[in-house]
């Protein structure tokens, strides 16, 4: 490495290096996953569908829809890697190299051993692997919104890079990390096949806590943050909750509640930010400024007026000047 004529610790180089990296490791890692939850799901007896009808909770998604945000969810990691390639923009290469880095291969890896872990039946290592895949995608949705915020500037940042990571992470805190937790902990119904009735209120507080505290949650990321991904990640996992029944009233009724809640709460949020923006615009024009996006206020501030010393009018002609002289 000495020998060439090349400065591996350059800056430029550093960061190409890593998006290389990025471009190898990050589509291996999600064909892995990808791979690895079709063999579980399908191929493998007990599948992770059979699996989650032995234990059923009071927080079990839909598989039909739960299957589709997940769908969606890699559909979205199809199109980062595919952003991983042909990013240009020096601010898209940063945001993938340092904003993600290696925090989504490691995730998608996590996810695969979950998979395994779950037919398997092993509970304890499924429910600490999610904790994991947790705390590292909030890492790295942190280290996103932080360093790396969107902006419409880059809408493909958003779509391809925001959007992926947000679903990936919504998914394990609203729903899968959770699920896991109640079938370790023995939070599950038995399945009778003689015809017994089954009390599926015996754990119905249990999950509405679980429910109505992650809901809370989003519901105030919805509204301080305006966040659109967000409030269709976590509407449509409510929605995979109450579409399972039987549910315990408590769960059945908060997740129906909030699957409404939520997208009134962001329109609102979308409102009063337009009414309070333009009210600003309207008080600031009055006292002679201009209200623009800032610092006063989040999503304003004010530039003060010029002097009038300063302004520059259209010049004024003499009407008895002669032209020519």
């Amino acid at each position: 490495m000495d020998s060439l004529p090349i400065d591996m610790n350059h800056p430029a180089m550093r960061q190409y290096l890593a998006l290389v990296r990025l471009q190898v490791l990050t589509p291996l890692s999600l064909l892995i996953n990808i791979a690895t939850v079709l063999v579980c799901a399908i191929v493998l007896n007990p599948s992770i569908r059979t699996i989650a009808k032995i234990y059923p909770t009071a927080i079990s998604p839909s598989p039909a829809v739960i299957s589709a945000y997940i769908a969606a969810m890699y559909l979205g990691q199809i199109g980062y890697c595919v952003l991983l390639v042909l990013a240009r923009k020096p601010e898209t290469k940063n945001t993938l190299t340092k904003g993600v880095g290696l925090s989504l291969v490691f995730a998608n890896w996590i996810m695969a051993l979950f998979a395994v872990a779950w037919v398997f039946k092993w509970f304890l290592t499924a429910t600490i692997l999610q904790g994991i895949l947790l705390i590292l995608l909030l890492y790295s949705n942190i280290s996103l919104l932080t360093y790396h915020a969107p902006t419409t500037d880059r809408p493909f940042d958003m779509a391809l890079i925001h959007a992926p990571l947000r679903f990936f992470f919504v998914l394990q805190f609203a729903l899968m990390f959770p699920l896991a937790l109640f079938v370790y902990l023995g939070l599950t119904y038995t399945p009778v096949y003689d015809g017994t009735p089954v009390d599926y209120d015996k754990y119905g507080w249990q999950g509405f806590g679980v429910v109505f505290g992650t809901n809370i949650v989003s519901l105030l990321v919805i509204v301080l943050r305006r966040d659109i991904v967000w409030c269709v990640a976590a509407t449509w996992i409510c929605v995979s909750i109450w579409a399972l029944r039987p549910k315990p009233q408590a769960v059945y009724i908060t997740a129906l509640v909030f699957t409404i809640i939520q997208p009134l709460a962001l329109v609102a949020a979308y409102i009063h930010a337009y009414f309070y923006t333009r009210t600003a615009v309207e008080n600031g024009a009055v006292e002679g400024g201009v209200a623009l996006p800032g610092d006063e206020h989040p999503g304003l501030r004010t530039l003060r007026p010029s002097n009038d010393s300063q302004v520059r009018g259209p010049r004024e002609v003499d009407p008895e000047a002669v032209w020519g002289d």
